[in-house]
């Protein structure tokens, strides 16, 4: 059973914590993102279930469903989400973009 990012974040000691947050603010590509977790490749791979090399073609992209996305941030304990922001407005999260439909019944 995966283990969730919270609970191995959490039992770090704190100073790494903190660099890891700090870290994780800075963060510009799904292989950082990747490596933040000290996950390789080939462990991704496994958990959603393709090939070492479907991850890599994955990390190259600057355009994908949202959908892959979030298997991709999931399969690392994480979760998705998406925040409109407009000038002088609070931000607003966009929901239920990129679920499934099954997931969408689950989540209403």
């Amino acid at each position: 059973m995966a283990r969730k990012l919270d609970d191995v974040i959490a039992a770090l000691p704190t100073n790494r914590r903190k660099r890891i947050e700090k870290r994780a603010q800075e963060l510009a590509t799904l292989k950082d993102l990747r490596l933040a977790v000290e996950k390789t490749q080939v462990e991704l791979a496994a958990e959603l279930g393709v090939g070492q090399d479907t991850i890599s073609r994955l990390e190259k992209r600057s355009d994908m469903l949202l959908s892959t996305l979030r298997h991709y941030v999931e399969s690392m304990g994480g979760t998705l989400e998406l925040v409109a922001q407009f000038p002088n407005r609070p931000p607003v999260t966009i929901e239920h973009l990129g679920m499934e439909k099954t997931n969408r019944r689950k989540a209403g």
